[in-house]
């Protein structure tokens, strides 16, 4: 056992490190709110461009929100570990961090790896979209219409695209192509948007999804912080057998 004098010692040690832990788990926290956001965002803004990739592709934002709804609850158990200065709890606080870094680790790489099937995945279902284009009425003709008037674009590469279509050949152009709100559809390629949608939309899913994967890195590399700190404090405490009164 440490003696009198030495627990002393070490009581502005431990005191210290529960401050500097205390801050941590409270911007932890923090990001948790931000992940959270960004996933009820991506799930608003971004519905129609993932709608268009595979099934998995749409469950991106669900898993940012429950990363981030995680990382909430785990903060505030953090919190109340660290108030408490108990040894087991800061270790399992450590643990579960750990454990959510090496997830978001494995999910940046295999989103990084995986990113040129995201284009194609894209491509191919747009395609496949304006090929049946109101043929069922499903939400991937909403989406190509979504996309189409809010980008200004039309057709997969261009306006052409659209008059290998069902709809093209009885129709005309679609209402989102036109270039003015009150155009009708037409075969007139003067009135419509000539540029295509595919380079306009990866552009902006590249962009987004970098924030995305900035702000889910940045996470991961803070949470070394808190491992390390939460340890260290457990560490102490336990050694020392320190104890709040």
């Amino acid at each position: 056992m440490a003696s009198p004098s030495r627990r002393l010692q070490t009581k502005p040690v431990i005191t210290c490190f529960k401050s500097v832990l205390l801050i941590y788990t409270f911007i932890f926290w923090i990001t948790g709110v931000i992940l959270l956001a960004v996933g009820i965002w991506g799930k608003v803004s971004l519905e129609n461009y993932f709608s268009l990739l595979n099934e998995k592709a749409t469950n991106v934002p669900f898993v940012l929100i429950g990363t981030g709804t995680v990382i909430i609850l785990l903060g505030t158990f953090g919190c109340f570990a660290t108030c408490r200065a108990s040894a087991w709890m800061l270790k399992l606080y450590a643990m579960f961090l750990t454990l959510i870094f090496l997830v978001e680790l494995v999910a940046a790489i295999v989103g990084f790896v995986f990113r040129h099937e995201i284009k194609n995945s894209f491509k191919s279902n747009y395609e496949r979209a304006l090929k049946y284009y109101n043929s069922t009425g499903d939400y991937r003709s909403e989406a190509v219409d979504k996309i189409q008037s809010t980008l200004h674009c039309c057709g997969v590469t261009d306006y052409r695209d659209w008059k290998d279509t069902n709809y093209y050949s009885e129709a005309g152009f679609p209402k989102s192509c036109c270039k003015v709100e009150d155009c009708s559809p037409q075969r007139d390629a003067n009135k419509v948007n000539n540029e295509g949608c595919f380079i306009k939309v990866m552009t902006i899913i590249e962009s987004e999804m970098g924030v995305v994967a900035g702000i889910s890195f940045g996470v991961a590399c803070f949470q070394l912080i808190g491992i390390f700190l939460a340890y260290c404090l457990s560490r102490a405490i336990t050694n020392n057998q320190y104890e709040i009164v």
